[in-house]
């Protein structure tokens, strides 16, 4: 069968759309509206026509997202479909069977033409392949390319050109880094930053306006919590979004106020729009430069794919045309965002499946309630710690429950993020309700963070199929205040990654970068040690809970390709597989779990080329 008959047959209803062959030069795919598709069209992620003339009024879009990784990677216009075969020897290689079971392999057989692995196995493979490119690992350990199911990527780029507050001891700490970044961006309309957590400071009590309205008076300053459910803004911004003591604290957010009812400078969850709506927003240029910045500190991670989780609809053009352009170097699967107001749109227009897996568009992120640590995690019974809170609803169960009936409905994977046991079981009973029985295991549905679950609600996420996407590091990081917020009795259903994994359940391991550090092997050694990186505590926080090294490796490989339909093109590095690998500086097998955060990438390469070097 030539190539030009695989392409055409491999479109739906192709014979509908392809009657005048000498109108069309060369055709990927055919992508018709909505509402001229042929009963049971599926949107594709291909072009719909790349060169020659078109008949007017005929029906065609063009998906400018993957034009550039569809042309190079499927060979189209080269003069022969061979293999262009590389291989790289005396390496120590890791990799995942079809069963999810570790295999280990000495040698790496890549086309770096196509992007996929070719072969893997001992040195017998290297006089298999007398006329390919040799390449030497130098005794490398080789690992499949890590996958960060639940990230922020244009949030990453941002963090990294604001004031960085993470690790800041005490308010004072943070406002006096907030003053030097202040002096040193004298032109800077506000002053932004990120990463304070009062729970690290001696108080561990929210701030407060005054100590940052003696730092910087003249001009707004806004502050984001290290998990980006509470602000704190100076007195400035404060006044420029009107906010006094007769503001009404919108539903699913609250404004802190002191004991005489005045605004102390710090909005949980929904109340944070009252500021952010008043900073200017960035450009699309500057969208470019933060995303960039962002894709090479992913990569030199190791990092080769990422779930971003919640991107508009501006964001996820970006990537479209950054694909377009062939200057997307690592793989995005976009979750839309519920709040995204072109989100039926999106929905009524179905998933983009990107054959090249570069830019798949098919799930959408719903939000649930809050974070832990500024006590907006929606609770079942009142926080240990403030009897008064139960934490924050930030979308309301009839609404909950209408926008997953919606995006169910149109055949897109739903994650919803729950971080108390109340809002993890809400989108457990809207699960249950909303997804029919024999479609449960093939939509692959999401809870993202499962932070915090009610241990008889845990046996419904195998039962209802629905995938824990957890990230490690949140547990080192919360368990000097987890137990403090819920008492003793609620931790035996926090964090709870051995009670999943023994049930069966899938975890799609993360990071929640910039949250924390964008470093999969933090959360690799968190999930092995349950230790801070200076091993603490002894024996490991919860240890019951503790996962092995391969079960981690997994949740940051196959498992979270499985959490967005990739499993079968990327996460394990059998034959023909992405060629998606990292050389790193030492064999994870082979020393001790301790020093498991301390692991380096040397090398990345993403479709067989390199795009990081140490």
């Amino acid at each position: 069968m030539s190539r030009w008959n695989i392409l055409s047959t491999a479109v739906p209803n192709w014979n509908n759309y392809s009657t005048r062959p000498d109108y069309v030069r060369v055709v990927i795919s055919v992508n018709p509206p909505v509402a001229k598709r042929p009963a049971g069209f599926r949107r594709r992620g291909f072009i719909a026509i790349v060169a020659g003339k078109t008949k007017p009024g005929q029906y065609l879009m063009l998906r400018f997202a993957s034009l550039a990784c569809a042309l190079f990677t499927s060979g189209l216009f080269t003069n022969s479909v061979s293999a262009a075969p590389v291989v790289l020897s005396d390496i120590k290689g890791y990799g995942f069977d079809s069963q999810r079971q570790l295999q280990p392999f000495s040698v790496l057989v890549f086309d770096d033409a196509s992007g996929k692995v070719l072969a893997r196995g001992d040195k017998s493979l290297v006089q298999q392949y007398p006329q390919a490119k040799q390449l030497s690992g130098k005794g490398k350990t080789v690992l499949p390319g890590l996958i960060d199911g639940h990230g922020h990527v244009l949030g990453l780029g941002q963090y990294l050109a604001v004031a960085e507050l993470r690790g800041s001891n005490s308010e004072q700490d943070a406002v006096n880094r907030v003053a030097q970044f202040a002096k040193a961006n004298k032109d800077a309309p506000w002053i932004i930053g990120r990463g304070w957590n009062q729970v690290l400071w001696p108080t561990k009590q929210f701030p407060t306006t005054a100590l940052l309205d003696e730092a910087v008076n003249d001009k707004p300053v806004y502050l984001e919590r290290v998990d980006a459910h509470a602000g704190w803004a100076n007195s400035k911004a404060l006044a420029l979004a009107g906010i006094t003591k007769d503001s009404i604290d919108p539903p699913g957010g609250e404004i802190i106020r002191d004991s005489l009812g005045n605004p102390t400078g710090v909005l949980i969850d929904n109340a944070m729009a009252l500021v952010e709506q008043h900073i200017p927003p960035a450009d699309e240029n500057a969208q470019r430069r933060a995303l960039n910045v962002a894709f090479s500190h992913l990569l030199a991670l190791g990092i080769t794919s990422v779930h971003d989780a919640g991107v508009d609809t501006d964001t996820v053009k970006l990537f479209q045309q950054l694909a377009a352009e062939q200057k997307l170097p690592l793989r995005i699967y976009p979750m839309l965002s519920a709040r995204d107001p072109q989100l039926p749109q999106w929905l009524a227009e179905g998933i983009v499946d990107d054959p090249t897996d570069f830019l798949d568009i098919r799930s959408v992120k719903i939000y649930g309630d809050g974070a832990l640590g500024s006590r907006g995690a929606a609770l079942i019974e009142p926080y240990s710690d403030q009897p008064s809170q139960k934490g924050l609803l930030v979308t309301q169960p009839d609404k909950l429950t209408q926008i997953m009936q919606m995006t169910i409905d149109a055949g897109f994977q739903t994650n919803v993020h729950a971080i108390g046991d109340l809002a993890n079981r809400l989108a457990l009973d809207r699960f249950e309700q909303l997804v029919p029985e024999d479609k449960r295991a093939a939509s692959r549905h999401r809870i993202e963070h499962a932070q915090i679950v009610s241990p008889k609600d845990i046996p419904r996420f195998a039962k209802l199929h629905v995938l824990p996407a957890m990230q490690a590091v949140h547990a080192t990081s919360d368990k000097n205040m987890a137990g403090d917020r819920l008492g003793v009795a609620r931790l035996r259903g926090a964090y709870a990654w051995r009670s999943f994994v023994d049930q069966g359940s899938i975890i799609v391991g993360g990071s929640d970068f910039p949250v924390e550090l964008a470093n999969a092997f933090h959360g690799i050694h968190a999930s092995v040690t349950r230790q801070s990186q200076d091993n603490q505590p002894v024996g490991g926080w919860l240890p019951e809970q503790k996962l092995s090294l391969t079960e981690a490796l997994r949740s940051f490989t196959v498992d979270a390709a499985y959490g967005a339909f990739q499993d079968n093109s990327m996460g394990t590095l059998v034959p023909g597989s992405w060629a998606d690998f990292i050389l790193v500086d030492r064999d994870i097998y082979q020393i001790p779990s301790e020093q498991l955060w301390r692991v380096e990438v040397e090398q990345t390469y993403v479709n067989g080329k390199q795009v990081f070097a140490k």
